[in-house]
């Protein structure tokens, strides 16, 4: 008995360890959550997290809210899967990158602290650079890098070559939205617009869907180039560097009758593959994670409730798996008037294809009638668990769940020099220098970006160039495709290549340009020469934009004053009588002027004219002296019966921020090369005037553009 006790309670203490350890072991495997392991493949990971979701949390990623309705507690409460910045939703104005760190991470935070942790994506509309940002890299609107891509349009139909310029744009605009800590951006639009009437036909890079086609290259510039054993459809983003992009607006956008916002898109089956559908599956083939689809209806039917697009072509012939986003308020509009019943709006939405709802304000009755749906089994369980599928592929993809939250890292990557005022104000330091060690997969961009740049400057700049004339900032990098310079250089590269040149003197013995340098001198005129705003146009800032000192930049009038001899004098009146001008002993003078900011339904112009102030100015100026009439418009606009008192003519469509582009092709720094990437029609009544239309006979044919060969002194 005394030798049994003490056995016995050592027996005791071993199975009381050997308890504890399996209790311990016990919580180990409790705690360990396969989707949380970024060994496991991601197809298993998926499947263990949905598996752990209730109706709820599932339903909850497939919303995506408004920032004015966003906060940490609606975040944890509702499962929120995406937050997103409407046109001009900012946390503050002139807030610095810092600013929209902390507003991004403080909503992150509300969906980490839920159950399972799912974190939330935030997207906004970064359509010409990150536009809604303060001293942001403005980059040309789409129709003007649609006319950039001309010059290159029959090398790369016989060579195969890339437009490295807009695979560039869309680098650079990713980096600087990873700066303000968002990873998701409403862009590329490839629209085919038809009809320049349409408000949105600035956001298109063609009539030509050849052309809008190879400007799906942006898409790699903003997720990474996909490798080339990864399977068609799967969304694909490459590193904390790369965004989620989205292409939109699918499908027809850009046909709708007389181009109206919004309206019914006529066409046939082999029509809509042909023109509308085919930069989508060039889209896809590229990894694009996300494609949104459009307010207008194909004969009559809303695209928002088009299951047989969505669904059955989209991913099951084309066989997209990344998700598909409504517009804002997208399912709202299926009924007409608008919500008028909006249980049927979402399952009409739902039920067509759609898997993430921007909703973007009212969560709670959108939960609540999706709720409904399916418990009801009007809409199946199958349906949003193919909704959450792929939604949670994407984030998998992006990385989000081993990088859920952003730094101030990167701040220093947004555009010009944050002004240290607008810093001071939100108690921010002022931003850093880079090191090339930091981001290894992107060329390093200058700190000391300068948006508005001396002359000196611009020929010290200018005379790095390795080529003949064109000197490109991606030349003789070592990172192929990649920028070495500042996004602003990048940007001026981007708006002297999408310049076009309609008129050049009376015949081509007798060219006004390239302007000369020296003058004695020169005129400034218009309403756009001195307005950054009326420069970038829509979706800057603002969703309508606006005009004025709205963000940094270079605005022609500086340009030119930039690149002149510093002995020719520069006189600035915005509208000048022709007294004025003909007493003036002006050497020539530059008519800068062109159409307000405006975004979609405000845009929609049927007369598609240019403001009486503009017209005014180009007949007092170009009646008595030499002149050049740059336009500043998004879309071809009436020139008749004005042509023939114009002696130079350049669609200048809407540069962005860097205004010293335009100056750099009218004083030849860089000769003129661009393309029209649309028809400019002679009166509205030939429209909608398309090349191959018959008949054909437009003012400038669709590819026009002429060429000047820059000056010897550059």
């Amino acid at each position: 008995m005394c030798h049994c006790q003490p056995m016995q309670a050592k027996m005791g203490k071993f199975a009381m360890g050997l308890l504890v350890m399996c209790w311990l072991g016990g919580i180990a495997d409790a705690e360990y959550k396969l989707y949380k392991d970024p060994t496991k493949p991601m197809n298993r990971r998926i499947k263990d997290l949905m598996g752990r979701m209730s109706l709820e949390e599932k339903i909850g990623q497939m919303m995506q809210i408004e920032l004015a309705v966003a906060s940490p507690q609606v975040m944890k409460d509702y499962y929120i899967g995406s937050v997103l910045s409407g046109g001009g939703s900012a946390p503050g104005p002139k807030a610095p990158p810092e600013k929209w760190v902390d507003m991004v991470n403080d909503i992150q935070k509300g969906s980490l602290s839920t159950r399972l942790g799912i974190p939330m994506i935030y997207g906004i509309d970064a359509v010409h650079g990150h536009n809604t940002v303060y001293n942001a890299t403005i980059f040309p609107h789409n129709i003007g890098l649609g006319a950039t891509r001309q010059a290159f349009y029959i090398l790369v139909c016989l060579f195969g070559k890339d437009p490295e310029l807009i695979k560039n744009i869309g680098a650079a605009t990713a980096l600087e939205l990873r700066a303000t800590g968002i990873p998701y951006t409403f862009a590329p639009c490839i629209a085919v617009c038809r009809d320049p009437r349409w408000g949105r036909c600035y956001e298109s890079y063609s009539e030509d869907p050849k052309v809008v086609k190879e400007m799906t290259e942006i898409i790699v510039g903003l997720q990474g180039e996909i490798p080339p054993d990864s399977r068609k459809g799967v969304p694909y983003v490459n590193g904390q560097d790369k965004v989620a992009a989205c292409a939109k607006h699918y499908v027809g956008d850009g046909g709708t009758t007389r181009g109206i916002n919004m309206n019914n898109t006529v066409t046939s089956m082999h029509r809509l593959l042909s023109i509308h559908m085919s930069p989508y599956d060039d889209s896809i083939i590229k990894g694009v994670a996300t494609i949104m689809v459009s307010y207008s209806s194909i004969n009559g039917e809303k695209m928002h409730a088009n299951t047989n697009l969505i669904t059955g072509f989209l991913k099951k012939t084309l066989r997209f798996r990344g998700f598909v986003i409504s517009d804002y308020k997208g399912i709202d509009l299926i009924t007409d008037p608008p919500d008028a019943n909006y249980t049927y709006s979402i399952l009409a939405g739902i039920g067509a294809g759609i898997d993430m709802v921007m909703i973007p304000l009212n969560y709670t009755e959108f939960k609540n009638g999706l709720t409904l749906l399916v418990r009801s089994k009007s809409i199946p369980m199958k349906r949003i668990d193919d909704a959450v599928k792929r939604i949670l592929r994407v984030k998998f993809t992006m990385g989000l769940f081993e990088n859920p939250v952003a730094d101030y890292s990167m701040a220093h990557y947004v555009g010009c020099e944050q002004e240290e005022e607008e810093r001071r104000e939100y108690g921010f330091p002022p931003p850093r220098s880079s090191s090339a060690a930091e981001f290894p997969n992107f060329a390093v961009v200058a700190a000391s970006s300068t948006c508005s740049l001396t002359s000196a400057t611009v020929r010290e700049r200018e005379s790095r160039s390795t080529d003949s004339g064109d000197g490109g900032v991606g030349a003789g990098i070592g990172v192929p495709g990649l920028p070495a310079a500042a996004h602003g250089q990048l940007a001026r590269e981007a708006v002297r290549k999408s310049q076009v040149l309609l008129k050049n003197g009376a015949s081509a013995d007798e060219p006004l340009i390239p302007l000369p340098t020296k003058a004695a001198k020169v005129l400034v005129a218009g309403s756009h020469a001195n307005n950054i705003g009326y420069q970038c146009g829509g979706w800057t800032i603002e969703w309508q934009g606006k005009g004025g000192n709205i963000t940094s930049g270079t605005t022609i009038l500086s340009a030119i004053e930039n690149t002149v001899d510093p002995d020719t004098e520069v006189v600035y009146v915005e509208r000048p009588e022709a007294t004025y001008v003909k007493r003036g002993k002006f050497s020539y003078g530059v008519v800068v002027v062109g159409e307000v900011p405006y975004a979609e339904g405000s845009g929609d112009s049927l007369n598609l004219t240019l403001p009486e102030e503009g017209y005014r100015a180009i007949e007092s100026v170009c009646r008595a002296v030499k002149c050049v009439v740059v336009l500043v418009t998004g879309r071809p606009v009436v020139m008749e019966p004005y042509m023939e008192r114009i002696d130079a003519l350049v669609a200048a469509w809407l540069p962005g921020s860097e205004g010293q582009g335009v100056a750099d092709v009218l004083y030849g720094v860089h000769g003129f090369s661009g393309k029209l990437p649309r028809t400019w029609f002679k009166t509205v009544d030939q429209l909608p005037l398309n090349v191959g239309d018959t008949p054909y006979d437009p003012l400038f044919p669709f590819g026009f553009g002429l060429t000047t060969k820059p000056n010897a002194g550059y």
